[in-house]
């Protein structure tokens, strides 16, 4: 058996939408504009990994809706 560290863990579309609880089209719209978390092509599959997923989110952390809005 095979130990997976979460944070090397790669997610599909669907899972890391899920992850993220953003749907599976806001997640493909991300990836198509641009300012989505990091994600690999892997012939016609995309994965994401945990870390890059938590990182995203991290950086959108705010403390007050008055803060303004990072690109990317």
């Amino acid at each position: 058996m095979h130990h997976i560290e979460s944070g090397n863990r790669r997610l599909r579309t669907a899972e890391a939408a899920e992850y993220l609880n953003l749907s599976k089209s806001t997640l493909e719209k991300l990836r198509l504009t641009g300012g989505g978390p990091r994600y690999a092509k892997l012939g016609k599959i995309v994965v994401y990994g945990l870390s890059d997923l938590d990182a995203w989110t991290e950086a959108r952390m705010r403390m007050s809706t008055s803060e303004p809005t990072r690109a990317n």
